[in-house]
């Protein structure tokens, strides 16, 4: 007896290349269908904390039964119209409040499930079960990349560095008030030929669990043992930071003759909350002005009040004297920011610089939290040391077009500033 062969059982969705660093464009192909047929890709993920992320979109196969993201515009859910990596970059969590950050960086990938259902499907049950499946891996470090844990003096961090005897050209990677050691764009920076310290500065190991005062000569103690390292080229060096670290990587570039290539992120030009001290050197800070929080109807705190109008007078000595820088700074702005006026630290920054020295990349709709390309856009969050969830801001189309673009930027500025860096690839 003769039995008809489901339609299902030849139809194909393949990601290309399958294993590939995060910050890489990835192609998905649907293949098999019946033309004109309507059908649902969904990609989810499961963090290491098994918080489980999803999107989805909905397409109509072409005339020879296939669906090409790149190609095909999406009809809806997550997102509409043509978005190559579209299910990447518009993952949301299933609990609100969640950030999706890869902790173990060098452990093991993100493992991205793509899957491929008949008609429209708003929710998809347990039950349901998918045309076709697969499975890509996002990588955060590069093949021969090596971790190297740093507790030497006061220093605390991990050291990425790319296979090869070097000497590569060295990276400091700072991020914001939220503490602690977050690795993931130091070992993407690796993964592109540079030796990247990702430095902690508090709430870390035996690091302070609060930042009381942002003491530069640490800064300057891990810019040294960075620069002493056998595999790292000097005389210079570059740092990145976003938010509070953006602060401090200003406040390096303006004291710290080695810092010569500065990426500033979504940060401030003055002191905040915290004084900043350097030999003899002591810069008062500008009070936050913590009355000035916002409840939204959401759940988060909108913190944009809580920075002071800089430009009162009064506050001057909490500026950092950016007249003394002698590197470059290259500053990203997100002009959808809710954390903070980025775009006005930046132009106040600038206003005392030489325009030889700094370059402005400003992205409307962006966010604060602007990382490197296909990680989704995180409007809002939890966050160690806040009381409840902040709001970050920025809208998902105009977000992911900013950290496609000002990714390519960073690399080609801190290259250009520092050396070509031996590119690898995966």
């Amino acid at each position: 007896m003769l039995t008809s062969i489901p339609r299902y059982t030849m139809v194909e969705v393949t990601v290309t290349p399958k294993s590939s660093l995060a910050d890489r464009l990835a192609q998905i192909r649907v293949r098999g269908l019946s033309p004109s047929q309507l059908v649902t890709l969904r990609a989810s993920l499961t963090d290491e904390q098994g918080e489980r992320f999803q999107s989805r979109a909905f397409f109509r196969a072409d005339a020879a039964g296939e669906v090409d993201p790149g190609l095909h515009a999406a009809l809806g859910g997550s997102y509409t119209g043509v978005w190559p990596m579209g299910l990447f970059w518009f993952l949301r969590p299933d609990t609100l409040f969640r950030r999706l950050v890869k902790r173990n960086v060098a452990g093991s990938p993100f493992l991205v499930r793509l899957e491929v259902f008949d008609g429209i499907c708003l929710l998809t049950r347990p039950q349901d079960q998918p045309l076709a499946s697969c499975e890509a891996e996002r990588w955060y470090v590069g093949p021969g990349v090596q971790r190297v844990p740093i507790r030497e003096g006061r220093v605390r961090g991990a050291l990425f560095l790319p296979p090869g005897p070097g000497p590569f050209l060295g990276v400091i990677d700072l991020f914001g008030g939220a503490g602690g050691l977050i690795e993931f764009r130091a070992g993407l920076l690796a993964s592109r030929g540079f030796a990247v310290l990702a430095l902690a500065f508090f709430a870390y190991d035996d690091l302070p669990r609060t930042l009381l005062q942002i003491d530069l000569e640490y800064f300057e103690e891990a810019a040294k043992l960075l620069l002493q390292h056998p595999k790292v080229r000097g005389p210079g060096l570059g740092v990145v930071g976003v938010s509070k670290g953006a602060e401090v990587a200003l406040a390096m570039a303006t004291f710290l003759p080695q810092v010569v290539a500065t990426v500033w992120i979504n940060g401030t030009a003055f002191l905040y909350g915290n004084p900043l001290v350097y030999k003899d050197l002591h810069i008062p800070p500008i009070p936050y002005l913590t009355e000035s929080v916002v409840l939204t109807e959401v759940g988060a705190l909108d913190n944009l009040g809580v920075f002071t109008d800089p430009r009162d007078p009064a506050y001057s000595a909490s500026a950092i004297p950016t007249e003394k820088i002698r590197g470059k700074v290259l500053f990203v702005v997100g002009e959808a920011d809710r954390n903070l006026n980025s775009k006005l630290f930046a132009e106040l920054a600038m206003a005392r610089m030489s325009p030889a020295s700094c370059r402005l990349l400003s992205y409307p709709g962006a966010g604060h939290l602007i990382e490197p390309p296909c990680s989704p856009l995180c409007s809002m969050s939890s966050m160690r040391g806040s009381p409840l969830p902040v709001l970050w801001g920025g809208e998902a189309q105009a977000h992911a077009k900013a950290q496609e673009h000002s990714w390519q930027e960073i690399i080609q500025f801190l290259e250009l500033h520092l050396g070509r860096a031996a590119t690898m690839k995966l």
